[in-house]
């Protein structure tokens, strides 16, 4: 909600959600190039959840049973494109789905953590800490998430969904250095170049 506001929206009524592709991702900590289309691009701290099974229509009750493991990522995001496509009413893809928008970090075991509902996490760029946030404070929780978007698309095994983002969202720099930690466990470290 802290998002939200800080981005002047209202409170959305259902989840919004838009797609990234395979291109999107960088894997083990390698750097984040900045693309030259835009001159705003933010970082979005989120947990994300790997879907471990085949789904379509999943009720909240059993949405838990389509994932096990848990990890970060940044939903890293051409904000003046951005604008640009709200105002004209258009997709968000151009602004969120280029090549290499996604960086994600190792998962874990969802075992390791006792409620997913209850996480902390944050991102520390440049040694300090821009975006800290709590699973806990999500408007949508994780199932009804997970609920809300297999109504329109079946969820398959080893995609990833990108949860939302804490307030503090900001631009990035060539030379900035990202960390990002999970309940005290550091779980990406990589520059952008």
């Amino acid at each position: 909600m802290a998002h939200a506001k800080e981005m002047k929206n209202p409170p959305p009524e259902f989840p919004i959600f838009f797609m990234k592709h395979e291109a999107c991702l960088v894997r083990n900590n390698k750097p984040f190039f900045l693309p030259d289309f835009s001159k705003e691009i933010h970082h979005e701290v989120e947990l994300v959840v790997k879907i471990t099974r085949l789904g379509k229509k999943i009720e909240s009750k059993f949405a838990n049973r389509y994932y096990s493991e848990l990890g970060l990522g940044i939903d890293f995001t051409a904000r003046d494109l951005q604008k640009t496509a709200r105002e004209k009413g258009l997709p968000w893809e151009v602004a969120k789905a280029f090549d290499h928008s996604a960086p994600i970090s190792k998962f874990l075991p969802l075992s390791n953590f006792e409620d997913i509902q209850n996480l902390d996490f944050y991102l520390d760029i440049n040694g300090k800490t821009v975006q800290k946030g709590c699973s806990a404070d999500m408007i949508f929780p994780v199932d009804d998430l997970i609920s809300y978007v297999s109504q329109f698309m079946t969820l398959k095994t080893g995609d990833l969904l990108f949860t939302g983002t804490p307030e503090g969202v900001g631009p990035v720099a060539i030379g900035d250095r990202l960390e990002a930690y999970l309940e005290g466990e550091k779980m990406m470290d990589f520059f952008v170049r």
